[in-house]
């Protein structure tokens, strides 16, 4: 078995690392509320299952190889996150309300879950991150190496979405305490969508 243990504590150290992923369930909360905040932590999570299966499958080193796979990849997910902060600011323009209950949200719960989804598997960061961090927990010697990449797979993915889980409880609770004031509710989309198009840029910076 893999060292599963220190996998834990490294995982969740760099889970709790600002990021797209983090950030995204962050705003997401304050705007909509706790389960918005939640539904967008399982989307993230659901999609760290594409890159799992693309590391444990080996198509992972094929974005590595191909510089050029990479940067479409990356410009797609950084294009993607920008289109979705400019359909926020358009909620704020038009005054939409972001309240906390889910009909009234201004983005329905099943659109929050399948962008969170997208927005993950769009980022081939999280991919060469996989091939890059898994193998250093892994027994080669004791064989099964595909096993027990899945095995550290599944545990950072448990962890990944009880840390963003409780960012989205957090958050639900800020956004809660805003949205008593009549006018918050334009000003939090403004933040949401200002996040999301500053997070595509920074996907589609170099390091």
């Amino acid at each position: 078995m893999p060292d599963v243990f220190l996998f834990l504590l490294a995982a969740m150290t760099l889970t709790l690392a600002p990021g797209p992923d983090n950030i995204y369930v962050l705003t997401r909360g304050i705007a909509q509320g706790p389960r918005a905040g939640l539904v967008a932590a399982a989307g993230f999570s659901s999609g760290l299952i594409f890159h799992t299966l693309l590391a444990v499958l080996g198509f992972a080193a094929v974005i590595k190889a191909y510089p050029d796979a990479y940067h479409a990849l990356q410009y797609a997910g950084a294009a993607y996150l920008v289109y979705l902060g400019y359909r926020t600011l358009r909620s704020a323009a038009t005054g939409i309300v972001a309240g906390g209950d889910a009909a009234q949200a201004n983005v329905p719960l099943r659109r929050i879950y399948w962008q969170s989804v997208l927005a993950n598997m769009l980022n081939p960061k999280v991919t060469l991150f996989f091939i890059a961090f898994l193998p250093q927990f892994v027994h080669h010697d004791a064989g099964h190496v595909p096993l027990q990449m899945l095995v550290l797979a599944m545990v950072f993915i448990a962890q990944a979405f009880v840390i963003f889980s409780s960012i989205a409880l957090f958050s639900g609770s800020v956004g809660a305490y805003f949205r008593r004031r009549a006018s918050a509710s334009v000003h939090l989309n403004r933040l949401a969508g200002c996040a999301f198009i500053g997070l595509g840029i920074r996907m589609a910076l170099p390091e």
